[in-house]
């Protein structure tokens, strides 16, 4: 999983430390999110974390991460969703959500090169 750095940024007006702080809330958070993503909760509890991880996952630019939880959340608000396809499902946006949290660390990166933040201190 990526995080389109360029959005991210245009989310975030081109300010490089706004778009790191929007990373680190989505890290911090993403424990919590994770904790619902549980086939053996109601099927509601789950798709509404799924929901939840879709929005944030598309407003730092992690697309496939947001589709991955699509497919889920639309899953879970079925018709009696089977727990096993859940398991299953579940255990992708988990792994998802673990490699968007890698990802984040990478663009965190990425967003504190001196070029960025130079370019932003300029424009100020």
């Amino acid at each position: 999983m990526d995080i389109d750095v360029t959005h991210l940024l245009e989310m975030t007006g081109g300010d490089p430390e706004l778009a790191d702080e929007v990373l680190d809330i989505f890290r911090n958070q993403a424990d919590t999110w994770g904790r619902m993503l549980d086939a053996d909760q109601p099927a509601q509890v789950w798709a509404d974390a799924a929901h939840t991880l879709k929005g944030a996952a598309l407003s730092i630019g992690a697309h496939r991460f947001a589709e991955t939880c699509k497919i889920a959340e639309n899953y879970g608000r079925g018709e009696a969703p089977d727990r096993m396809e859940a398991i299953v499902l579940l255990a992708d946006v988990k792994t998802g959500l673990s490699e968007t949290i890698e990802a984040c660390a990478r663009a965190s990166y990425a967003l504190s090169k001196p070029g960025l933040r130079e370019s932003k201190d300029s424009n100020s």
